[in-house]
């Protein structure tokens, strides 16, 4: 009886073995894998943490429709307008057409007589002949006003804190034209301009939350609310 129970222990021993994890391994949990983005994205940033990878920041630029490439060229076209002999014909060659440029806007006269002549206490003998002649004109009186400008946006700075929204920096250069011309029928009775030759300003914008900023800011606005 006890060599047949120590058989059958056996037999049954052994079965056990056959159909489980082998003995050496029993116990050890198995090493879980590495995320495959995790390390990928490692890859990546690694160049940019030595060489800065600023081609890497967004950029962009914004140019209204003129025929014009910088400010020095929209300020020459409109000096060679010579009020009381430019005609409205001519100023298409110099690129101020009034019957189709973008972003031109043609002034009502209310709103002219306020522009050029903001002081009714001024005598008429004082101001230039262009608006006298234009404000004794009233209604046969037009203005047309241009705005033209190109605009260009660069982040500068860190990389990695621009990419992890931590602090931003933008570079932003240009040029900005305004002109003014004032016609009575088809004649130029005046003209002028301004604007900003040379546009460079630095825009920065710092948040302690990082990434997680936007979440934190629509979260302080529910608080409100």
């Amino acid at each position: 009886m006890r060599a047949g129970a120590f058989l059958k222990v056996v037999v049954l021993d052994r079965h056990a073995v056959s159909t489980s994890q082998p003995i050496g391994l029993r116990g050890i949990n198995p090493v879980p894998a590495r995320p495959r983005g995790v390390g990928s994205l490692a890859w990546l940033l690694l160049p940019c943490l030595a060489s800065g990878c600023a081609s890497l920041l967004p950029h962009g630029s914004i140019r209204t429709a003129s025929p014009f490439a910088s400010f020095d060229e929209a300020r020459a076209a409109i000096e060679r307008v010579v009020p009381y002999r430019t005609r409205t014909s001519e100023l298409r060659e110099l690129g101020f057409d009034l019957h189709d440029s973008a972003n031109m806007r043609e002034v009502p006269y209310p709103e002219v007589v306020a522009r050029i002549a903001p002081n009714p206490s001024i005598p008429l003998d004082l101001l230039d002949a262009g608006i006298r002649d234009c404000i004794v004109a009233r209604q046969a009186c037009r203005a047309y006003e241009f705005k033209l400008s190109e605009q260009t946006r660069q982040r500068t700075g860190a990389f990695l804190l621009d990419f992890l929204n931590f602090r931003r920096t933008t570079l932003v250069t240009g040029w900005h034209f305004e002109g003014l011309l004032i016609v009575r029928d088809d004649l130029v009775l005046f003209r002028n301009h301004g604007g900003e030759p040379q546009v460079q300003r630095t825009e920065q914008q710092s948040n302690p939350l990082g990434p997680l900023q936007p979440a934190g800011e629509a979260s302080g606005g529910l608080l409100l609310r």
